[in-house]
């Protein structure tokens, strides 16, 4: 029990053991996860230190790993899961897998650049297809264009020909017959098409026919080549001149040409060898694709368990880095940090591994005594790993200090749930965390940050939902609705004549009016069974009734939270073994709150239990003003006899705790340190008479230094304890306001509930047309969105961070200091779930 309370008692523990068996021993030390391995060479560079080559081996095989998982995920392949805890492998069955990862890497990388250039090969002829069979009708209207001579089109952006090529062209051919015609043909990508054809007019003047279409898409040519569009072009000039100035241009296009024959008959036998050629390539990239598949299928079924040596491997060599070796190269020195009750199981996990490397030197664990500071280690299992994570992330506890974590599990929610009281809602997020509990392996697998969050809080989430169906039924509120289980506690019978000034007209001649518990029988006299009288959900006045009650709630709730963190430091100065601060500290600083913040809350609850009339009745906040005012007028209204009395001791024995918290400590301490210097540095009268002068001045000057040295300390001490006394005498004030927010936040959150149902599913309920059905599921559907989206989501993360707040600043401050490192111990277990996710 004391270990729930408080951090594990570590020790500082020496290792001693051979070489041969060091990886068997941090092995079983790393499935074991308790013990944190000390760096005994922190100065040494890291080229000094004996693994370092074997680490960076490790991170190799990681980075072949990682590469392997990608081209996995590229072929769709489903990587295996590990079945069973793999060994840990040795130094020689390293070399053997560093081995097999160097050959299926360099196979598969061979394997993908010869898939690469197939697929590229495939894309060209494919390519040159295309470019055969969409230019046919290119071929027979060129040559239609220079036996007829057609007047050009200048609106034509796909066909230019000049004027003057077409005049000359049908002189030419009066005289001298038909002309050569020189094309070029090629395929260029969509995008840069209108580009390639601008530059071609400016530079040509349309000399030349050009004609282009798209290559329609097919399921293979997207398979292949992607979502690129192409298009074919070919482009008839007259003279070789020309045309070596176009390639250029389509060069610089980053256009692809491909020769293509003249005749029609060249052409299609070019076409039944480009289809043959295809068919060939389309068979030789599935039996490559097949192979590839293959190798990397029967690497999935092992790729989990070789990260998993890795990993393993490489926490063991940097594990040894933190290690010493003797100048004989057989032993291994090491210092872990171990918790005091478990040194029995690391011992024999040591003689385990050592048993299992056929060593016969077992290995030797000697605790040792130290001066520093142990590393903070507290238990936690499933259910408490979130409430440690909220602490851990304030600060992590100083060593043995009292942890703060198993009360949080049971103040966080319900704060939380004072804040977010509503029954209704809690059941939802009650029946949320109970779902992401049962679907929590599953939902693992998506890998984001906001499923790990859900995850890693699903039992804080459930607790809270749990709270504030409580809470809810406190406050009587279910989606702004009460229940009525127990009976009113109010009658509105009695109030009517003769036994009441009520007449049935005088119902219809006002819209409010108010119940007289002077009245007999109107009120019974017992109140509620639980929670809230359900009446005040109708009462005109319920908002001035709940912030009342909420106000006073939380001031009840604030001062004792703090009280009871003041209380918890009595532990720590109890095991400490500071028994001066407990009567320089805790003390006054329980009196000074008691006297102040704990009366306060005696007048909330003597008022409650008192009858007293609404318009004589004193106000609270009013009392305690004139109480620390020192303000006691004839017409201010007291609650008893001899208050003002005990006000004025309360108030001057609060005061007068303000000194001894500020300069009581101080004194005393500056009292011991000076005895103790007179003690070391006072005449001793044994000393002999004849000191030289040089001895005498040196021993003075000792004196001064030691004086100054006493001096600045004491500076230092007065100061630190002028500002704790300052932060926490004005601490209360501010923290006991702070602690309003949960009544603010309460009624934010009863006020938007009630919001909610009037404008959204009230007038749903409401429609008594033909539509009311369907208009009633769609305000419903609005209705429940809206709540899910405001209410729950928004409202519950702003009352979960206002939880939070209260818990780190105006609770935890008064007794813990989170000043302390966390325990990292050596843990297979943690690497492996790091890796996972």
């Amino acid at each position: 029990m004391s270990s729930l309370f408080r951090s594990e008692e570590m020790c500082l523990v020496q290792l001693f053991f051979q070489t041969e068996s060091a990886h068997n021993c941090i092995s079983e030390l790393g499935h074991l996860g308790l013990v944190q391995f000390k760096d005994l060479n922190p100065s040494a560079a890291a080229f000094q230190r004996r693994f370092v080559k074997e680490v960076k081996k490790c991170e190799e095989m990681e980075r072949i790993l990682r590469y392997l998982e990608k081209e996995m995920v590229k072929s769709n392949i489903v990587i295996a899961a590990t079945k069973e805890k793999e060994m840990v492998p040795c130094a020689r069955d390293v070399l053997e897998l560093e081995s097999t990862f160097e050959k299926l890497e360099q196979e598969l990388r061979e394997i993908n650049r010869n898939h690469a250039t197939l697929r590229q090969n495939l894309i060209e002829l494919m390519d040159i297809d295309s470019l055969l069979r969409m230019t046919e009708d290119f071929f027979e209207e060129a040559e239609s264009l220079l036996t007829y001579s057609e007047p050009p089109s200048e609106d034509s952006v796909s066909m230019t020909v000049s004027s003057h090529i077409t005049s000359r062209r049908n002189s030419n051919s009066s005289t001298s017959g038909a002309l050569h015609l020189s094309f070029v043909a090629g395929v260029i990508k969509q995008e840069r098409f209108p580009a390639f054809e601008k530059v071609l007019w400016r530079l040509f003047h349309g000399n030349f026919v050009l004609r282009h279409a798209e290559i329609q898409a097919t399921e293979e040519l997207q398979a292949v080549r992607g979502a690129v569009k192409k298009d074919v072009f070919i482009i008839f000039v007259q003279g070789d001149h020309v045309r070596e100035k176009i390639r250029k241009v389509c060069e610089g296009f980053r256009a692809s040409l491909y020769s293509c024959p003249k005749t029609l008959y060249e052409r299609k036998q070019m076409s039944n060898s480009v289809m043959t050629q295809m068919e060939d390539l389309r068979m030789i990239l599935r039996r490559t694709e097949e192979y590839r598949a293959g190798v990397l299928t029967r690497a999935a079924e092992h790729v989990q368990e070789w990260g998993s040596k890795v990993k393993k491997m490489k926490a063991i060599y940097y594990t040894l880095n933190l290690c010493n070796i003797d100048i004989t190269q057989k032993l291994i020195v090491a210092e872990i940090w171990c918790p005091v009750s478990d040194l029995a199981v690391v011992q024999n996990a040591l003689i385990k591994g050592s048993e299992q490397s056929g060593s016969s030197v077992t290995p030797v664990l000697n605790r040792i005594q130290t001066q520093q500071t142990p590393p903070t280690f507290n238990r936690t299992n499933t259910f408490t790993e979130g409430f440690q994570a909220i602490i851990d992330a304030y600060g992590v506890g100083t060593y043995q200090e009292i942890n703060p974590a198993p009360c949080t599990i049971v103040t966080f929610p319900f704060l939380f749930a004072v804040m977010f009281g509503d029954c209704g809602h809690g059941l939802v997020m009650t029946l949320f965390a109970v779902w992401v509990i049962s679907q929590a392996e599953s939902l693992r697998k998506w890998k984001n940050e906001v499923t790990d969050v859900v995850i890693g809080g699903r039992y804080i989430i459930l607790l809270m939902g749990m709270f504030s169906i409580y809470t809810g039924l406190i406050y009587n509120d279910c989606f702004s609705k009460s229940f009525n289980i127990f009976g009113s506690s109010w009658c509105v019978r009695p109030m009517f004549h003769p036994h009441g000034p009520w007449q049935n007209e005088t119902l219809h001649e006002y819209h409010h009016l108010q119940l007289n518990p002077s009245v007999p029988g109107v009120y019974s006299g017992d109140p509620y069974v639980f929670g809230i009288d359900p009446v005040w959900n109708i009462a005109s006045n319920k908002l001035s009734f709940l912030n009342s009650f909420k106000m006073k709630m939380s001031v009840i709730l604030g001062v004792s939270h703090m009280l009871f963190g003041v209380t918890l430091s009595l532990v720590n100065f109890v095991h400490f073994r500071k028994f001066q601060d407990i009567f320089l500290q805790f003390v006054p600083q329980l009196i000074f709150m008691l006297s102040l913040f704990g009366y306060l809350i005696f007048l909330i609850l003597y008022k409650w239990c008192i009858t007293l009339r609404s318009e004589t009745a004193p106000r609270i906040l009013l009392l305690f003003i004139n109480m620390m005012l020192f303000d006691y007028q004839s017409e201010h209204v007291l609650l008893y006899g001899g208050q003002k009395g005990l006000q004025i001791f309360l108030v001057l024995t609060a005061v007068l705790m303000v000194p001894v918290l500020l300069l009581v400590k101080p004194f005393l301490i500056y009292r011991t340190r000076m005895k103790t210097r007179h003690q070391v540095f006072g005449n001793n009268p044994n000393d002999q008479h004849g000191t030289d002068t040089r001895s005498s001045f040196s021993h003075h000057q000792k004196d001064e230094m030691v004086s100054f040295w006493y001096m600045v300390s004491m500076g230092d001490i007065s100061v630190y304890q002028a500002i704790h006394t300052v932060e926490f005498c004005l601490g209360c004030i501010s923290n006991t306001a702070s602690y309003l927010r949960l009544w603010a936040l309460s009624l934010a959150h009863a006020e938007l509930s009630e919001v909610l149902w009037r404008m959204v599913l009230q007038v749903g309920l409401k429609i008594s047309s033909g539509m009311g059905s369907l208009m009633l599921v769609v305000l419903f559907a609005a209705f429940a969105v809206l709540t899910v989206t405001i209410l729950l989501v928004m409202e519950g993360l702003s009352a979960f961070l206002h939880a939070l707040r209260l818990h780190w600043v105006e609770f935890q401050n008064k007794f813990y200091e989170g000043s302390g490192y966390k325990f990292t111990p050596l843990s297979f277990d943690s690497l492996l779930k790091t890796q996972q996710q």
